[in-house]
């Protein structure tokens, strides 16, 4: 792999994972179209440079988060951080679960499903297409300040969508968050704090893995400077923007990739 290749992948992660695209999509199929051949823990590393991305840019609201945690067991004390955080937790249980038994069944799972480019073409399609619909006839009657336990954990338990390549952790997430009728700013901001804790925990699990390289760290650098600016851009602009834009170019995407599938 060479420092080219490391810079453009980092900056697809960086965009692709943060913005409902779905970023597995994307760092297959480009590896795949342009015949490169990337490491597997390459992959866990740029997902770490968007965690790292998540953890700055949210710091404050991480700090908060934990703070409340920690008062509302240790001290009795209710607060609306702490209640958050445990919500969190909750919802990051089955997707941290299915990741894990994924895992396990690597190997055949890539073989058969997650590395065929017309599963990912058809999921990004139709996700695509449901994004859309789902947006575009929501409501938006909930911020993230009043997110319930039942809204975070039912999108928590979407996130085992994701294990079909081209679904999107953040696609489906912010596509359950609009049918429950939380406003898209927010389902944005929760499925980017609902993400770390996942994403966290492969990274530890993959960290062995991790081949420390000049390609290895500017892959990282180049996917957390993207993600910060990716995170404030979608925040900013779901104030008065929809989701539309991003469903189209995921149901142009899916068909081009047929399209090169079929007449390559």
């Amino acid at each position: 792999m060479t420092a080219i290749q490391a810079i453009v992948l980092g900056a697809v992660q960086g965009l692709t994972e943060l913005l409902p695209i779905s970023s597995s999509a994307h760092l297959f199929l480009l590896p795949w179209i342009l015949n490169w051949s990337i490491p597997e823990s390459f992959d866990v590393a740029l997902h770490f440079g968007t965690l790292l991305a998540i953890g700055l840019f949210f710091f404050k609201d991480w700090i908060e988060l934990i703070k409340g945690g920690y008062k509302t067991v240790v001290k009795k004390e209710k607060n609306r951080n702490g209640t958050m955080f445990w919500y969190i937790v909750i919802a990051t249980i089955p997707g941290g679960i299915i990741g894990f038994v994924l895992d396990h069944f690597s190997e055949q799972y890539k073989e058969s499903f997650s590395e065929n480019p017309i599963v990912i073409a058809t999921a990004l399609i139709i996700m695509g297409l449901i994004l859309y619909i789902v947006d575009k006839k929501s409501k938006s009657d909930t911020n993230y300040e009043k997110l319930t336990l039942k809204q975070t954990f039912i999108i928590g338990i979407s996130q085992a969508l994701a294990f079909i390549p081209g679904v999107s952790r953040s696609g489906v997430t912010m596509t359950t968050g609009r049918v429950m009728g939380v406003d898209r700013e927010s389902t944005a901001k929760y499925s980017f704090m609902l993400s770390a804790p996942i994403v966290l925990g492969a990274t530890l699990l993959k960290f062995a893995e991790f081949e420390l390289t000049f390609e290895f760290l500017i892959g990282v650098l180049v996917s957390f400077l993207v993600g910060i600016v990716v995170i404030k851009f979608l925040l900013e602009y779901l104030k008065k923007g929809s989701f539309k834009v991003f469903a189209l170019y995921r149901v142009i995407v899916g068909l081009l990739v047929l399209g090169f599938v079929f007449f390559k």
